[in-house]
């Protein structure tokens, strides 16, 4: 009897679950806690769910006589009602999934886990390192769009944030990495560095990566970047810097203060470090945003990650608004 329908079936039961997500006894206890903060995130934001429509891309199998391990990626869209306003909620899941084949020759699902976990600072410790897939440029980034023609004095800072080309970018880049750029496992502030850069966000560079906000390339067969493009930590004590030129931020005191273009930090433990990052793209029927974000490759998801397995009740949030002048 082959596993797959086994899979298929796990799959399917998975999918019904992300719009009535119901705590099943049988499932591990990471996931019954998971299904439980979902539907209390639904009923706070007065969210109901419509339908999930889920896709199952095998990545990798290796199979024994009784057992199969399985890479999964899930691509899921929920479509979700908040306040008679609907839109879709895109995630792609990456699941290590284990099949065990009873003496009657039944196979079932026994382990799901997440291949890479959301609760991780991000950038090299990815496992790339510096030695990672190279970018396509190999000298220093001038993001040309910042600097306008000054007649009486040459090239002068342009003002203002595009808010909109920085959605614009996340949009395109979501789920399809720009090769400009090195992509990690754990990609996720790497990804927003890149969205604020095509806001317009002009690079400040340095000679250590312990301080300011840039990206070089490859050079040397080695990739370049400050901590502060790639770690999540780092860019969150970068955004609280408190500059008054260059790639600056405020802090909002509510989620609902934020707007396209701004930035979400997570400290998914509550020791202090910030290890997810993730950029505003939309706002639901409430108002409250929807992110865009890398590792777990999301789109329009709701911003206080319940659905989340890094979630837990200790997880605690930095909100800044991304100043409109650079």
């Amino acid at each position: 009897m082959s596993w797959k329908p086994a899979l298929f079936e796990y799959v399917s039961a998975a999918n019904a679950r992300e719009t009535e997500p119901i705590a099943v006894e049988t499932l591990l206890p990471a996931e019954r806690a998971r299904l439980r903060r979902l539907a209390a995130s639904y009923a706070d934001r007065g969210a109901k769910p419509l339908g999930c429509d889920t896709r199952l891309i095998i990545r990798r199998e290796r199979e024994r006589e009784r057992e199969v391990v399985a890479d999964l990626e899930l691509r899921r869209t929920v479509y979700v009602r908040t306040r008679g306003v609907e839109h879709a909620e895109d995630r792609v899941d990456r699941e290590r999934v284990t099949l065990q084949r009873s003496d009657e020759g039944a196979w079932t699902v026994s382990r799901a886990e997440p291949i890479v976990q959301e609760r991780h600072a991000g950038g090299p410790a990815s496992g790339f390192g510096d030695d990672g897939a190279p970018g396509a440029r190999t000298a220093p980034f001038l993001n040309e769009r910042v600097l306008v023609r000054s007649y009486s004095e040459g090239w002068e800072r342009a003002s203002l944030y595009d808010r909109e080309a920085a959605r614009d970018y996340a949009e395109r880049h979501w789920n399809e990495p720009n090769p400009q750029f090195i992509h990690f496992d754990v990609d996720c502030t790497n990804y927003v560095s890149q969205c604020l850069y095509a806001g317009g966000a002009p690079m400040t560079y340095s000679a250590g990566r312990e301080s300011g906000w840039w990206y070089r390339g490859r050079s040397g067969n080695r990739e370049h970047w400050s901590y502060s493009w790639t770690v999540a930590h780092a860019l969150h004590w970068y955004l609280m810097g408190g500059r008054n030129e260059g790639l600056a931020a405020d802090r909002a005191a509510d989620p609902a203060d934020l707007s396209i273009g701004d930035v979400i930090c997570y400290d998914f433990d509550g020791d202090g470090r910030f290890e997810h990052s993730a950029i505003v793209t939309g706002a639901d029927g409430s108002g409250m945003p929807l992110v865009n974000a890398h590792t777990t490759n999301s789109r329009a998801r709701y911003w206080d990650y319940r659905d989340s397995y890094a979630w837990t009740d200790r997880t605690e949030y930095r909100f800044f608004r991304i100043r409109d002048r650079f």
